[in-house]
């Protein structure tokens, strides 16, 4: 039995407070015709409580999802479960990715990075050229490697040989770091593109409630109005 603040949900039939129910009247067209699918009954007469309105919101999100990006994947659902469950996605990946390096993992990184600093070259040049001073001048007698430095040539073909492929691991790590990156720009992104439009519908919702609130005002003062007139003219007969 309802009470006169209570009235029944369209779709779920349960009884609910004026306060947990949106008028047909409140609802936006590409919802409206999402919930005459499911119920063809449906009119702008009819109440949808606030569980199930939300419910054909997920789905109308989804389907938003899937005409623009052809279907959804992996990534698309992780974002749209991320809207439903009200997580954040932006958080650094990258952190939780070095977690899981191993030992070989971050000397290769070092290495590299060293590799590529003006230090090595410093560095480089200068051992060269001891070695250079030390086997001619120094030692020009009792030189350990003579010109023209085959030991030398052996330890710098040595030293490319091992540095390519540790450059080639940290260059693999980084295209890895770049792709997780650009994973999750792309679902931040599309999370904010999804928010902003469930933002618009919102406020469309409420702009819509509000006329719908102001055209029952107005029909009420009417309806005073017209109980004045009544009152007024039999007042005159009278």
């Amino acid at each position: 039995m309802e009470r006169k603040d209570e009235s029944t949900c369209c779709v779920c039939k349960k009884v609910f407070s004026e306060n947990h129910l949106i008028s047909g009247y409140g609802i936006r067209h590409e919802l409206e015709a999402l919930i005459k699918v499911e119920h063809p009954e449906w009119t702008d007469e009819c109440n949808i409580c606030s569980e199930d309105l939300n419910r054909f919101r997920r789905v109308y999100v989804q389907n938003l999802v899937t005409e623009e990006r052809g279907k959804i994947e992996s990534l698309e659902q992780e974002v749209i479960n991320s809207i439903h469950n009200s997580e954040l996605l932006a958080v650094n990946p990258i952190k939780t990715y070095d977690e899981k390096t191993s030992l070989g993992d971050n000397i290769a990184d070092r290495v590299a990075k060293f590799g590529g600093s003006w230090s090595f070259i410093i560095t480089f040049f200068s051992i060269l050229l001891a070695w250079i001073l030390v086997n001619t001048i120094v030692l020009l007698n009792r030189a350990f490697d003579p010109y023209p430095f085959i030991l030398m040539n052996l330890i710098l073909s040595c030293i490319a040989a091992i540095q390519a492929p540790i450059i080639m691991m940290s260059q693999n790590r980084q295209e890895t770091k770049d792709r997780i990156r650009s994973e999750n720009d792309y679902k931040v992104n599309l999370k904010a593109e999804i928010e902003i439009r469930t933002l618009h519908e919102k406020v469309d919702h409420l702009l819509l409630d509000q006329w719908s609130r102001l055209m029952k005002t107005q029909e009420v003062q009417l309806e005073m109005l017209e109980d004045l007139s009544k009152e007024i003219k039999k007042l005159k007969k009278g």
